[in-house]
């Protein structure tokens, strides 16, 4: 009898810890969180050009068999001053509001989607540890970025563009005045009726509080994944593995797809690493096209067969190869690269 009862035990107990175990284990695949294939973002970062498109730029989209491009309009705010800055002469062409809709018109002409993604400069900083000292600054800027957003969200409408991001790594910003951005996302809710998203950087996506407001999660995915001058497609693949678990499990909790805003590499050795640091020393590394081109391979095997990820745009592409900053060759776009043909590669097989 004792014995009989011993293994009734062990079984209970067996089924107890069964049961814990599965309850606990994270939900995958659920429908709500799945994007079906067809709907995946081949998508371009279109670099405004200082002055009006000397040719069409969008057959040499379509030549890589990109179906979407980021159309980018420019504003700025400066340390110190509340204001927000935009559509003015001192800017390049097609950063202002003449220069995107001449963009918006040509890429709806050559059936191309668009997200429209109205980004802050802030120069000698970031737009991340952008923050101000009071009450009043805060509200003067807020009021400022706002009609800057709504601008051009009337452009949105107008070219009944598809995709419209409310922001760009504004960490500090988020942190500190969320009800900020949820208010304006229900106001831009009330006029626009596409989709959006925020564009996060790749470290703080998980610490956005507002997207269950958003039909994406937008994360500009600079993820540093090995500081090798030219590492090996496999080791790049390992290094994805934990950025890609972690957002396994995070699209299941939030229940959105995940959205490349931004990726891509710059055109140096190291490329794989930290691209943020390789910038501010960008004349000081060697060009190096077989790293950019194995990095974006790497990142598209491992990405390509998640149902849940919706595709991303690549920074960046130079229209008519202008508005570069003077190094072509060793900048993130892949144009006239090894790294240009794995694009086309990915992109044409859905």
């Amino acid at each position: 009898m004792y014995l009989k009862m011993n293994h009734l035990f062990k079984y209970i107990l067996i089924y107890i810890i069964i049961s814990f175990l599965i309850q606990c284990a994270p939900v995958q695949n659920s429908q709500s969180c799945i994007v079906d294939k067809t709907d995946r973002m081949h998508g371009l970062s279109f670099v405004a050009p200082p002055e009006p498109f000397p040719n069409n730029p969008m057959p040499a989209v379509k030549a890589v068999d990109a179906a979407w491009i980021a159309v980018i309009p420019y504003g700025y705010s400066l340390i110190g001053d509340s204001k927000v800055y935009y559509n003015t002469e001192r800017q390049w062409w097609g950063e202002r509001r003449e220069g995107i809709e001449e963009t918006l018109r040509l890429a709806k002409a050559a059936n191309l989607k668009i997200m429209l993604k109205p980004q802050l400069y802030i120069p000698g900083s970031w737009t991340g540890d952008w923050k101000l000292a009071d009450e009043a600054s805060w509200l003067e800027w807020e009021n400022g970025y706002e009609k800057f957003i709504f601008d051009f969200l009337e452009l949105a409408v107008q070219f009944d563009v598809e995709l419209f991001c409310v922001g760009t790594e504004f960490k500090k910003s988020v942190e500190q005045r969320p009800e900020f951005w949820r208010k304006l996302i229900l106001n831009i809710r009330k006029k626009y009726k596409g989709k959006l998203t925020y564009a996060a950087n790749w470290d703080n996506y998980q610490n956005i509080p507002f997207w269950e407001q958003l039909d994406f999660v937008g994360i500009d995915a600079y993820f540093p994944l090995n500081e090798s001058k030219t590492p090996d497609k496999k080791i790049l693949i390992k290094a994805w593995q934990k950025p890609l678990s972690d957002l396994d499990s995070f699209h299941c909790k939030v229940k959105k797809p995940i959205l490349f805003t931004e990726f891509g590499y710059l055109c140096v050795d190291g490329c794989a690493g930290k691209n943020w640091i390789l910038e501010k020393n960008i004349n000081k590394i060697n060009q190096n096209e077989i790293a950019q081109a194995t990095a974006l391979d790497a990142l598209f095997e491992v990405w390509w067969e998640n149902d849940w990820w919706a595709g991303g745009f690549i920074w960046k592409w130079f229209p008519n190869m202008r508005g570069h900053e003077g190094y072509p060759g060793k900048d993130y776009t892949p144009q006239g690269k090894a790294a240009e043909n794995i694009l086309k590669k990915w992109y044409s097989l859905d």
